[in-house]
């Protein structure tokens, strides 16, 4: 019976055609990887990490993985992505919005450089806005009953001193979610957030200027599981990503899924 049940669990995703946006490094790369365990038809990778992202592809393997250059922020080139999966692939079943960024740097109300939020937004809020109106179109279009998942942040539902910007693009993801939600669940179409607490990727090991073993030892007493020890690992998050993706979660749809070991900042 315990081998039959892992074999089954080993086909959570099976047939699905998806697209990572962000998937050459940190949680969109952890995630196509472990997407790519539950036998899915075809992962497509985005971002703009060109060397990275045709490595991750590679290594996952060509029969279920490809690259796709796309800058999130130009809707163009979103719109190019999924009608390219589409045509390659004769569908879109999961599209996880995963891309986004942050300009690394303390800036309140007072001193925000307007350029800096300009960018971050147009990545960020805009960018995931592009994606999922995409991904929906496709869907709809193809009557495909899918999953979107975007990826916000345990600061989309608080705040701290500081990073204003990247504060207030998560804060428009869960209204970007809750909101399409509601317009794309008649299309039986799930749109959910995932949001992660910090964890040792990439993007905040640059933001705090350390490694993924310094951001965890920043933030271990920032949550009720880290007086056992326990830290966010990108494995988590993907974990998440991948119950919101799949049938597991079917009848589930405007929800933003904290993975913060209980954490509540602000």
């Amino acid at each position: 019976m315990a081998e039959a049940v892992v074999q089954n669990d080993k086909k959570r995703l099976e047939g699905k055609v998806i697209i990572v946006t962000g998937g050459a490094s940190g949680i969109g790369e952890a995630t196509a990887r472990l997407f790519a365990n539950h036998n899915p038809s075809m992962i497509v990778i985005a971002d703009i990490q060109d060397q990275k992202g045709h490595a991750v592809a590679a290594t996952i393997g060509s029969q279920i993985c490809s690259y796709i250059h796309c800058d999130v922020s130009d809707e163009l080139q979103v719109k190019s992505m999924v009608d390219f999966t589409v045509k390659s692939y004769g569908r879109l079943d999961i599209m996880f919005s995963n891309a986004g960024i942050t300009n690394g740097c303390h800036q309140g109300v007072i001193d925000i450089e307007l350029s800096d939020y300009d960018n971050l937004m147009a990545i960020n809020t805009r960018g995931m806005l592009a994606c999922v109106k995409h991904a929906g179109k496709a869907m709809i279009d193809g009557g495909v009953k899918g999953s979107i998942v975007c990826t916000a942040s345990t600061l989309a539902s608080s705040a701290w001193d500081g990073y204003l910007d990247y504060i207030m693009s998560k804060h428009a993801v869960l209204g970007l979610m809750r909101a399409a939600s509601q317009e794309l669940g008649k299309y039986g179409i799930r749109v959910n957030c995932v949001s992660p607490s910090a964890v040792g990727t990439p993007m905040p090991c640059k933001a705090f200027g350390t490694d993924a073993e310094g951001i965890e030892k920043m933030f271990l007493n920032s949550t009720p599981l880290g007086g056992a020890g326990l830290v966010l690992k990108v494995n988590h998050v993907a974990d998440a990503v991948l119950f919101l993706a799949s049938d597991d979660s079917a009848f589930i749809t405007g929800h933003n899924l904290g993975v913060n070991g209980g954490s509540l900042l602000g």
